[in-house]
């Protein structure tokens, strides 16, 4: 069993930026696969960015390549998102995911966190 929680959402400007954390339990994180996903309303939950358990291999969506930014640091069990010139349609709630594959598809994530809200706002 891994639990994960989000924390670092919130509302921001147009244009800003945010960094998202998810902290892990368990000794053996650095094991697994970490992905990042979002769901806005009334839309499926949507991969964003993976990261291997080194922290060496990183995954995006193609849309927000060169915006977004995924590391981790397995000493603090954590893996962080970095999001800058965020735009309103960034608006969701974003989970993060633990897996054993290498996956962009939310099936082959087992064990998931709350979430934590980013809202994109003037």
């Amino acid at each position: 069993q891994v639990y994960l929680v989000e924390s670092g959402g919130g509302l921001v400007q147009p244009g800003g930026s945010l960094r998202l954390s998810c902290a892990a339990s368990g000794r053996t994180f650095s094991s697994y696969v970490v992905g990042w996903f979002r769901q806005a309303p009334g839309k499926e939950r949507e991969f964003v960015s993976s990261i291997n358990g080194s922290g060496f291999v990183t995954l995006y969506a193609d849309s927000l390549k060169g915006r977004f930014t995924i590391s981790r640091d397995n000493a603090k069990n954590t893996v962080y998102l970095q999001m800058t010139s965020l735009k309103s349609e960034d608006t969701a709630v974003y989970y993060c995911a633990v897996s054993r594959v290498w996956s962009r598809m939310r099936e082959h994530y087992d064990y998931w966190g709350q979430g934590t809200q980013v809202t994109v706002s003037s």
